[in-house]
């Protein structure tokens, strides 16, 4: 396994066809904070984070990842592992340099095996945040992400190997969870057919402000994916639902922590063995665009 260059997931950037609808949903009753905007795009900031932003739409023709952010402990480290990724192949979608997004920084981007486009970057500026009181719903900061892939061994592997991500757990060799920090995931894949999104995670104060949040948005109508439930391997309890695009959105708690790496020895789950409540139940009324189907960004970079 590589020497880790990648300290934390910093955010995750989607083309939708439904931009407005996305933006006022995301902005609204999911509970971002709409920080800026330029032509056709729009960021979403964490009220109890530091990121600049946890969330980018775009107005795109077809619903694609445009982008996963990573943060790297300096520039150092970023030019460290452009070597690296380039020495190996890897195929690059801009250069490293100085970012041009909100908060700048330093940063390059590249795809992963399956045609992801992957940001690693260094010297963000933080924005100011507020600490999220007792019985708030609002997201304190993005949790995960979760992938879809058509070989799950290949790609946990290329991960560990080439970013240095570290193993947390499998479901059978269904799902693999990795982590980047001490949180159990900051990044997750599931055998699929194909590679595309499963889901975007926004973490809460903790389980009563999961509940809340849920509350709230089964009050607006959101169509519900699944949940309530808890994840025994993460510890975490969560809510899934889907978005004006079609994407799932997931209310998470507060996930288990790894401050041991030397002692943690990855586990294998079976297949049912995680939800540990009993009582979670998918929703009934899945939105026709929903539909899983291959992410048509993959080997594009967005222009953005």
């Amino acid at each position: 396994m590589a020497e880790s260059s990648i300290t934390r997931l910093r955010y995750v950037a989607m083309a939708t066809p439904d931009f407005d609808k996305a933006a006022a949903f995301y902005g609204g009753i999911w509970g971002l904070k709409r920080t800026e905007d330029e032509s056709n795009l729009a960021y979403f900031a964490a009220e109890g984070s530091p990121e600049q932003y946890v969330l980018r739409l775009r107005v795109g023709e077809d619903r694609r990842i445009d982008v996963i952010g990573f943060e790297a402990p300096d520039a150092a480290a970023v030019d460290r592992l452009a070597a690296k990724l380039a020495a190996d192949g890897v195929r690059f979608a801009s250069e490293p340099g100085a970012l041009q997004t909100p908060g700048g920084g330093y940063g390059f981007r590249f795809f992963d095996p399956e045609g992801r486009t992957i940001e690693v970057s260094s010297g963000v500026e933080e924005r100011s945040y507020r600490e999220i009181e007792p019985e708030d719903p609002t997201p304190r900061s993005l949790s995960h992400v979760v992938l879809m892939t058509n070989d799950i061994k290949a790609i946990a592997a290329w991960y560990e190997e080439k970013l240095g991500f570290r193993v947390s757990d499998w479901i059978a060799e269904f799902f693999v969870f990795l982590r980047c920090s001490a949180d159990y995931h900051s990044l997750a894949f599931m055998q699929s057919k194909h590679a595309s999104l499963n889901h975007v995670s926004f973490e809460t104060r903790g389980i009563d402000e999961v509940m809340r949040a849920m509350g709230r948005a089964l009050k607006a109508d959101v169509p519900l994916r699944d949940g309530p439930g808890f994840f025994g391997n993460a510890q975490m309890a969560f809510a899934y639902f889907f978005d004006p695009s079609g994407y799932v959105t997931e209310y998470a708690s507060p996930q288990l922590q790894v401050t041991d790496e030397a002692s943690w020895k990855p586990r294998v789950w079976g297949m049912n063995e995680t939800e540990q409540w009993g009582i979670s139940r998918g929703g009934e009324n899945i939105p026709e665009n929903a539909r899983n189907v291959p992410d048509p960004g993959l080997w594009v970079a967005p222009p953005v």
